[in-house]
This record gives structure tokens, C-alpha cells and sequence, in this order.
């Protein structure tokens, strides 16, 4: 800018000739010509992209999807083949390389709080039949409401496959019954498990002064699966940071969005069926397919016992007055507890069973944390939704809306969306989505004239007609059995 300024002055000022200025500011002839006697006015940057994800509506659907996710915990987040393949079930032709440019262009400049790290690390040599185990957490929707998922994940580094058992806590008996239901559905037992410092198995963590020290219940199960036992140092998750890789990758690949399952035994089923497909992958480096490594893998592996291992833990407890005694943290009322001096209450892990003295079964029941679930806020989903009702069909929340409210927001006019979702705003002030979804036809009649009104609104739906479409409640509690 300082030499534009020159060619100027040296022009309107001192009235010198084109050739005299492209001579004394050494330009070109043309370049003195341009600044000495066009005028330089500043115009706007044209900001308009071209492409398809910018052109069409593909890029409007990632944009609305990845600022629905900023809201969540990064590990709830979808990651870019996630995205890719939800656009694919839409409709997307493109690559996925041109949704990976399009998520990166997004993202330039949100994400400033990174630290670059430059840390070497020794490449390990992992043998056959040698195992990793961590936890990690996961939610998935159950009967219209969220829960967290423990999945419980063994990774076998030499093959690079992996075995997850969703589970409800992380205690002792999940810890032991998720690592029995991984043997079987391997077929045979890994012989070293290296894990970090779980409460579930180790009482005191290795450090200095000596090797770690775990509990006897785990040390058992050990034995009677000839496994060998391998702690990692106190907050040195690197040490088995295959299967902390894996943790990561059963997430972002398998439960985000977070799926709806009937129960755990359901979720461990999809999550099984994903990965024996994940087997069919070629190793990274070794250029050959993951099932194919495993299965010369398993030959090294030790052969399952043939009794079974009973998973369940034992103690004595005391009923107050009432009659009440506490099971994870929360009080229990059991029938004619207060009548014994001490009950037997045994742990598994799903259920409970107190016994009396006498042997007699005083009380059965799933475990508190078998029932315990997290509301899914409707209510600033459907405020995000009201202002951009395009987003409606496309939202990860959109499949766990219950059918009748799925239904009726399934239309094409987005004026009647928005009208429909603020209804729906409101009744949520006082009202629960489930009750809602209940309740669907005695609320619809207390709609605004406008909205309920089908004459003006050809969108509408025949409510009955819908509801024919749907098992009896008879029928469906034939299904769940």
C-alpha cells in the first residue's frame, strides 16, 4: 500500500508522466498506469462457496447435525463417517471426502483451545491371545427415556478385534459377569488380561513400594479361568492404550447416535452383530482381514472351562424398623424384614434376592440401577426445532419421538411444523412427553382452531386410522415375552 500511495502522490502532486513513475518506483509500465490513474475502491469478498454441500441442501443438514452434537459431550459427538453414512440413508451421492472438507471449512476457527502435543511413544509388540479390558460410557434410549450404558470392552491387540458386553454399573459383579459373557462369545479365554486400577478387582494399585493388590473374589475368578492378571501403573491409561482406542471406536462407530434398545441383552446383541461385521476389515498392517487374525489367534488362547462360574455376592444386612434395607443407595422395602435379626442378601448383576435365616425367599427384584434413566429434554430440542422445523426429519432425536407425536410432526408444510411444535412446547411445560403421546387425543382437542382445524390443513391425519396401525397393547405384551 506505502508504494500505491507513492505512485499517487507522484501523479496528482508533481504531475509526473507514466514512463517518469514506472521509472522511479521500478514497476512495470502497466502496473504505474493502473495506481496512478484508476481509482483503488474497496470492495466485499465474495463468501459464496460452490459445490454440492453448498449448493444443495447437504450442507444445511451437517450444519444443523453438528451443532446439535456441540451441545453434548464430545465423546456423544457423531464423528465424520457417522455423519457421512446418516447423509447416505437420506439420499447423499457425494464422497466422503467432500463431507470431511465441508465439516473441516465448519469447524475452522470454533475449535482454538487445542494444545499440540509432541509426544514420542515406544511401538509395543503385542503377542497372540494377550488382552486389554476397560470401561467406557455410553447412553442409549429405553422406553422413551435415556440411560447410561457401562460397555464393558476387551481388545486383542495382535488381531485388532474386539468384544464389548454392555452392562448397568461398573461394580464387581458387572465387572465379572461382562468378562464371563466375553470368554463364551470369544469360545476360549485370552491368556493375559491386562486392566488399570478398577475398583472392581484391585484393592490397592501397584506403585512403588510394591505390585498391586486385588480382591479375592477377582483373584478367584482368575484361577478358575487360568488367566494371567496384568495391572497398569496408576494414571498410566497408555499402557493399555489399544483397548482405549477401541473404547473410543466401539462409541463413535456402534451407540452415536445413541440407539433405542428394548433392553441390555438387546443392545449386546446389536453391538456383537456390528462388530463380527467390523472383523471383515483388513488389519492396518498387516494386510490381512481381522477375523482371519483372530481365528489363528484363538489357537494360541485357553480352551473355557466346562463347569459354569456363578457371577453373585453374598452378605449379611439388617432391616431398619420399617423394614427397609439399602441396595446401591437406595432404601428397599422387604416384606417381613424387620422379623429376622439379619438377612442374606445376594448381588447379581441385574437382580437381587434377600433370604431369611431359614432359607425362606422374603423378596426378588431387579437391582435400582436396572430402573434408573434420564428424561430427554423435549423442551429445548423442540425450541431448536421451532426455529429451523426443517431440521425436524433429519435430527438425532427424531427416532425416539413416541409414533403418535412422530406422526404428527411427519408432514411437509413447514408453516403447520413450526405452529404444531410450539403446541407442543407448551404442553411440555406441564406435561411429560410420554404423557402427552398418551393422552394425544384428549389434548388434541384443546388445540388452537387454526391448528386442529383439518379443512385448512389438508396435512392432517386421521388419528383412529393411525392408531389401527399399531399392536394392541395385548399383542405387544405377547411381543416383549
Amino acid at each position: 500500500m506505502t508504494k500505491i500511495n507513492h505512485i499517487k502522490t507522484l501523479r496528482n502532486h508533481e504531475d509526473v508522466s507514466i514512463n517518469e513513475i514506472a521509472n522511479r518506483a521500478q514497476v512495470n509500465w502497466r502496473t504505474a498506469k493502473k495506481y496512478a490513474d484508476e481509482e483503488q475502491v474497496p470492495k466485499e469478498k465474495q463468501m459464496a462457496r460452490k459445490g454440492m454441500m453448498y449448493e444443495e441442501h447437504w450442507g444445511e443438514i451437517v450444519t444443523d447435525w453438528l451443532i446439535e452434537d456441540r451441545k453434548l459431550k464430545l465423546k456423544l459427538r457423531r464423528k465424520n463417517k457417522t455423519i457421512f453414512q446418516q447423509l447416505q440413508g437420506h439420499g447423499f451421492e457425494g464422497s466422503y471426502r467432500t463431507v470431511c472438507y465441508f465439516i473441516a471449512e465448519w469447524k475452522e476457527g470454533k475449535n482454538n483451545s487445542e494444545e499440540i502435543k509432541d509426544k514420542n511413544s515406544e511401538r509395543l509388540n503385542h503377542p497372540p491371545a494377550e488382552a486389554q479390558v476397560d470401561f467406557g460410557i455410553t447412553e442409549a434410549v429405553k422406553d422413551g427415556k435415556f440411560i447410561d450404558v457401562h460397555c464393558l470392552v476387551m481388545s486383542l491387540p495382535y488381531s485388532n478385534a474386539a468384544l464389548t458386553v454392555p452392562l448397568p454399573g461398573e461394580n464387581q459383579e458387572c465387572f465379572l459377569y461382562g468378562l464371563k459373557k466375553i470368554f463364551e462369545r470369544l469360545g476360549g479365554v485370552p491368556r493375559k488380561l491386562r486392566i488399570d486400577n478398577l475398583k472392581a478387582a484391585v484393592i490397592k494399585a501397584r506403585d512403588k513400594d510394591g505390585e498391586a493388590i486385588f480382591t479375592d473374589e477377582f483373584l478367584q475368578f482368575a484361577n478358575f479361568y487360568r488367566f494371567e492378571i496384568q495391572a497398569c501403573n496408576v494414571r498410566k491409561g497408555n499402557e493399555k492404550g489399544h483397548v482405549e482406542n477401541k473404547v473410543g471406536y466401539v462409541r463413535y462407530n456402534f451407540v452415536t447416535p445413541s440407539p433405542i434398545i428394548e433392553s441390555y441383552e438387546d443392545l449386546t446383541n446389536i453391538l456383537n452383530e456390528k462388530l463380527v461385521q467390523d472383523r471383515q476389515r483388513i488389519h492396518y498392517s498387516k494386510e490381512v482381514r481381522i477375523q482371519e487374525l483372530l481365528d489363528e489367534e484363538m489357537n494360541h488362547a485357553l480352551a473355557l472351562p466346562e463347569e459354569d462360574y456363578p457371577i453373585f455376592k453374598e452378605m449379611k444386612v439388617t432391616a431398619n424398623k420399617y423394614g427397609e434395607i439399602t441396595i446401591d443407595s437406595k432404601k428397599e422395602h422387604i416384606p417381613k424384614g424387620y422379623n429376622f435379626s439379619y438377612l442374606h442378601l445376594v448381588l447379581y448383576w441385574d437382580r437381587y434376592k434377600v433370604v431369611s435365616p431359614y432359607g425362606e425367599i422374603l423378596h426378588s427384584d431387579f437391582r435400582p440401577y436396572m430402573n434408573k434413566s434420564r428424561n430427554i429434554p423435549w423442551l429445548s430440542i423442540m425450541r431448536a426445532w421451532a426455529s429451523k422445523p426443517r431440521s425436524v426429519p433429519y435430527s438425532r432425536y427424531n427416532p425416539y419421538l413416541p409414533g403418535r407425536i412422530a406422526a404428527y410432526l411427519n408432514i411437509e408444510s413447514l408453516t403447520l411444523r413450526k405452529e404444531r411444535l410450539h403446541w407442543l412446547i407448551n404442553l411440555l411445560i406441564n406435561h411429560d412427553m410420554e404423557e402427552i403421546n398418551e393422552r394425544f387425543y384428549d389434548l388434541l382437542q384443546h388445540q388452537p382452531e387454526r391448528i386442529s382445524d383439518s379443512t385448512s390443513h389438508p396435512y392432517d391425519v386421521d388419528w383412529s386410522k393411525y392408531d389401527l396401525l399399531q399392536p394392541s397393547a395385548k399383542e405387544d405384551g405377547e411381543q416383549r415375552i
